[in-house]
């Protein structure tokens, strides 16, 4: 597994827990707006040094008795496969809680990591509404929108704590667009959206310059579709 950074203290990526994040290199996406290039593109990840998985583990050890959580992020970290699974398994034993950050190509991981109870908390990005062509726009590449449908179906019925969230992008995602990602997905416990903000490092820089969504328009989103979620939230 390629660990690309580490934070090692959190009070916001973990709702409720002061938490470290581990950030893998590689992603089976290439979202336009995405903020981590150095963490999905190929020639960006070769130019970051990396974290061995002894350094991130020595890390840990420290930190037992003042770190109740870990946050699992990238990229996209259930491209590793089993080998999640053991780095995850591995982190629950030292008594830490998890929280996965997932874009949930890979329902079957997700399933193991819930079915094991490694994981604690579900963090799922949804990118577009529910079907095939919209998806692929969004996520910059062909997705497979049965799996996208089956991991939204499994987070939900988890019993675990998990939320879903999106960024809304101006261009890429309509008034439309984001009410059909409300209903696609609902009822569900928790949905965030998170507006895009335009800034250098995005994966494609033609979106650099793009302006936010008013705030406006995203409280006339927010009576619409707040009723279908037991939190909904602006951030």
């Amino acid at each position: 597994m390629k660990i690309g950074g580490l934070q090692k203290v959190t009070l916001v990526d973990y709702p409720g827990k002061l938490a470290c994040t581990v950030f893998f290199s590689g992603c089976n996406f290439r979202c336009p707006f995405c903020y981590s290039k150095e963490l999905v593109l190929p020639e960006e990840i070769k130019k970051q040094p990396e974290i061995s998985e002894t350094e991130f583990f020595n890390f840990l050890e420290e930190k037992r008795g003042l770190l109740e959580g870990c946050v699992l992020c990238g990229g996209e970290p259930t491209i590793y496969g089993e080998e999640l699974v053991s780095f995850a398994k591995k982190i629950k034993s030292k008594g830490f809680a998890i929280k996965l950050d997932t874009n949930g190509t890979d329902p079957k991981i997700i399933k193991r990591l819930i079915d094991e109870k490694i994981v604690d908390y579900i963090a799922m990005d949804i990118k577009a509404p529910l079907n095939k062509e919209k998806y692929s726009s969004a996520a910059g590449t062909n997705v497979d929108i049965e799996k996208i449908k089956e991991s939204v179906a499994l987070i939900k019925n988890s019993g675990i704590d998990y939320e879903f969230r999106t960024t809304v992008v101006p261009g890429i995602h309509s008034r439309e667009d984001i009410i059909q990602m409300a209903k696609d997905i609902s009822p569900a416990k928790r949905y965030f959206l998170q507006g895009f903000r335009g800034e250098k490092g995005v994966i494609d820089e033609k979106l650099n310059n793009v302006r936010p969504f008013p705030d406006e328009f995203l409280k006339e989103i927010e009576g619409e579709i707040k009723s279908y979620f037991d939190i909904f939230k602006i951030r």
